[in-house]
């Protein structure tokens, strides 16, 4: 009877050992890019670098921003452990102004859910420069 019970004990515990979940780890490099000062029309494409650390592939299922302007881009493929991989956002600089936006990533990672934000200031060149067109004051227009 011992020996049924210590080899049920055994085949338990082999069990228990070989059950351990397998999971994928999302490592970003940074979750936050400035663009800084950057003028209307100019490049607005940047990369979100990440690796999976787990020992299971991460599938990134969605990736989804607060608005229109800003356009994530996400891998289609699985991300194999010890893979690097990137999220592109692309952000219309044809909109002057500062930019304060999140990217919001889904997964199977041990952290479903990252925050990605993205910074900056968009300017219109002509302006900042004082070659706008200003309008005449009244006195300037003669009445």
């Amino acid at each position: 009877m011992k020996k049924i019970l210590f080899i049920v004990c055994v085949i338990a515990l082999n069990f228990n050992l070989f059950s351990q979940d397998k999971t994928a780890i999302i490592n970003f490099v940074t979750t936050e890019i400035d663009y800084g000062i950057i003028e209307k029309g100019s490049n607005g494409v940047r990369d979100f670098i990440f690796t999976n650390d787990g020992d299971s592939p991460l599938i990134i299922t969605n990736v989804k921003s607060t608005c229109g302007c800003t356009i994530p881009k996400k891998p289609n493929k699985p991300i194999l452990p010890g893979e690097t991989e990137k999220i592109q956002v692309k952000y219309d600089t044809n909109r002057v102004g500062f930019i304060r936006k999140s990217i919001m990533v889904s997964s199977n990672a041990e952290t479903p859910t990252v925050i990605l934000k993205i910074s900056g200031k968009v300017t219109n060149k002509a302006s900042e420069n004082g070659l706008e067109k200003k309008s005449k004051s009244l006195l300037e227009e003669g009445y």
